[in-house]
């Protein structure tokens, strides 16, 4: 199944979030039952600011991404105010 993970950030997160992404990047790579189709930050729309989280991802099921999520280090260290967790039905690939 995919997954959508949208996640904003508490206001003034900049200094600690760079801090815990070489953690969350480690963590990514670890990944072995989910695998990460897309992820990357949200921005401001002056493409300045870090405001969020996006993910797209597989796994078997919603357990595997709530157990994803809760063990994420951007979790451990506080940055997001929300997270919302969507199951995602893809119906066009736009890939070449």
């Amino acid at each position: 199944m995919l997954f959508t993970i949208f996640c904003i950030d508490k206001p003034g997160m900049a200094e600690k979030r760079a801090s815990v992404m070489p953690a969350h990047v480690e963590y990514l790579n670890s990944l072995s039952d989910i695998k990460n189709i897309m992820s990357g930050p949200l921005m401001d729309d002056n493409m300045e600011t870090i405001v969020g989280s996006l993910y797209i991802l597989e796994a078997p099921d919603r357990d595997a991404i709530e157990d994803f999520t809760s063990n994420d280090p951007l979790v451990a260290a506080d940055i997001w105010k929300s997270v919302e967790i969507r199951v995602f039905n893809k119906r066009v690939d736009n890939r070449v």
